[in-house]
Parts: C-alpha cells; structure tokens; sequence
C-alpha cells in the first residue's frame, strides 16, 4: 500500500469533521482536493471508507475500524511533538542510571530528590544489577551513568571516585557495646554477629581482621544484604560490619552506629560510558551525585557515633 501520511490525516479530518467541505477548512485546503485524495486512499487500503448519501459522506464499518487505529497513532504522535518540544526547551532529560541495589534505596533516593527540585522536567530510571551483570551493562553502553563500588572502571567507560569511607560497626540500642565510642577487634570477643555471605568482599575482609586479631564470633545470621543486616540488627540479634551508606540508612531506624578502630574501605564510584554522548541532564544528575557524596562524606568525618 503506497499510501502518505498526507492520505491519513484526509482521512482523519474526514472522520472528525464529518464531510469533506468541513475537513477542507481544517486542513486549509479545497473540497474537490479532500475528496479526490480520499477516494485514492480508499483505492490503495482496498477499503471501502464511506457511503455517498445526498453529497455526505458516511463512514462505513471499516471506516470506524481504521480509524480506532489512526487515533492511537496520533497519540504517539503528539508524544512525540511533546517529547521533541520539552527537549528543545530542555524541560525534560530522560536519565538511566544502573547501581548496585544497596545504591537505589540509599544514596540515589537522596540524589533524585535533590534533581527534582533543581530541574522539574528530569526523569530517572534506576536500574539495581548485581556484579558482574552491572558492569557488563555499563560497558555495553546501555546506561547514561552507573554507580558501582569499584574504583576500576569497567571496559568502555570512565570511572570516578565519589565517597571514600570505612566500613562502621552497627549496634542494636541499648547494646553493652553502645558505650564504646570505637570498636576495636577485641570487642567482637564472643558477640552474636549478624553477617554478610561468605563470598561478599567485605565479609571476607572483616573476617580476615578479626581472625588475625585471634576474635571468635558466633555467627547468629548469615544474610546477602547490607539492608537486611542492619534490620536484622535493629531488632537485637545481634552486631554487625556494614558499609556506611547502609548503615546511615538505618541510623534512625533503632541501629547505633560506631567507627571501627582497623580500617575495611569502601569506596563509591560513578561511572560514565565513554561512547554514549553526555547531555545536559546526565551532566546536572553527575552535579547532584557528587554533591550528595560530599554531604556524605561530611556526615561520616563528624562522628557516626549516635
């Protein structure tokens, strides 16, 4: 069917107006045009669109048909016209953003709050991967940023280093440990200890410190997440070594947090894929990433001790 756009809007008109003089008008164009135009669409779609009563013209059952269709075409559309304006006007940045899961319910959160009240018209895709998966995806260049805990940057992108932190220790209130300003590895003698799994970096870290150190725990839970840790904890079953994003998390949540007296680092990286252009957007979201990193990094020099 060789038929135009030009053909679909006769036909639109048409269907709107109800006769072809009316459709001429809103299309500023003359009678004799509409309907020589409209009997060549019907000619090229093989349908038959209306019934020629008295000069009117009456859409038949497969008028009404196509027409259900060319309505929901001109939605997307003007989706498109308002999409293409509001970027003319840069009323609106579409953002993807892939992060570890520990990032979209804690550093993230506090991140798009601060870029919807700079820039109304920004919207945020957030996309939790777990390692390797997440950097996998940044090297494919499939997102506008990414947030990882490696200072590397993965093959095809750019990384840099946003927060530099130890890891804290997390207590549930009321705990004997509270009142210790820092916990020293001798201080993890015999307590119930909430955990990471056993192939989690930062797990394998700690233990390293606290087995050099001669410290047996006994370990209560064993659990995946950072979050489920520190609830976990919260509810007094026990301490635990968490990073400090998570932990702060939680700080109003009944965990008390401590520095620890051996340092486990933890950093947080932003990562940019390097053959993906960056707009005005991805550069203003990269602003606000920093500038909640820096807030951070601010609230941890100040003590965690709570």
């Amino acid at each position: 069917m060789n038929f135009s756009f030009r053909h679909v809007e006769i036909f639109s008109a048409v269907m709107s107006t109800g006769s072809a003089t009316a459709a001429a008008a809103l299309l500023h164009t003359s009678q004799p045009t509409i309907s020589r135009e409209l009997s060549r669409f019907e000619k090229l779609t093989g349908l038959a669109l209306f019934e020629r009563r008295g000069g009117k013209l009456a859409p038949t059952e497969q008028a009404l048909m196509l027409y259900d269709e060319v309505l929901r075409s001109y939605v997307g559309l003007q989706r498109i016209a308002g999409t293409a304006d509001a970027i003319r006007h840069q009323r609106q940045w579409q953002l993807s953003v892939a992060c570890l899961p520990a990032f979209s319910h804690n550093l993230l959160p506090q991140a798009c709050r601060q870029l919807q009240l700079r820039h109304p018209g920004i919207q945020v895709s957030i996309t939790p991967l777990e390692a390797p998966g997440l950097q996998d995806a940044l090297s494919a260049q499939r997102y506008h940023l990414g947030l990882t805990e490696d200072s590397a940057a993965p093959p095809g992108t750019t990384a840099e280093t946003l927060l530099q932190a130890d890891l804290v220790g997390v207590l549930p209130e009321g705990h004997a440990l509270c009142r210790h300003s820092v916990l020293a590895p001798a201080d993890f003698q015999g307590v119930d200890f909430i955990c990471l799994a056993p192939e989690d970096p930062y797990r394998l870290k700690a233990d390293d410190v606290l087995r050099a150190a001669g410290v047996s725990r006994r370990m209560a839970v064993e659990t995946h997440s950072a979050g489920a840790v520190c609830a976990t904890v919260a509810l007094g079953a026990g301490i635990a070594i968490v990073n400090p994003l998570t932990a702060l998390e939680y700080a109003a949540r009944g965990v008390q947090l401590r520095p620890l007296a051996f340092s486990i680092p933890y950093t947080v990286s932003l990562v940019t894929p390097s053959h993906r252009p960056a707009s005005a957007g991805v550069l203003r979201c990269a602003d606000v990433l920093r500038e909640t990193c820096r807030a951070i990094a601010a609230r941890l020099a100040g003590g965690v001790a709570n």
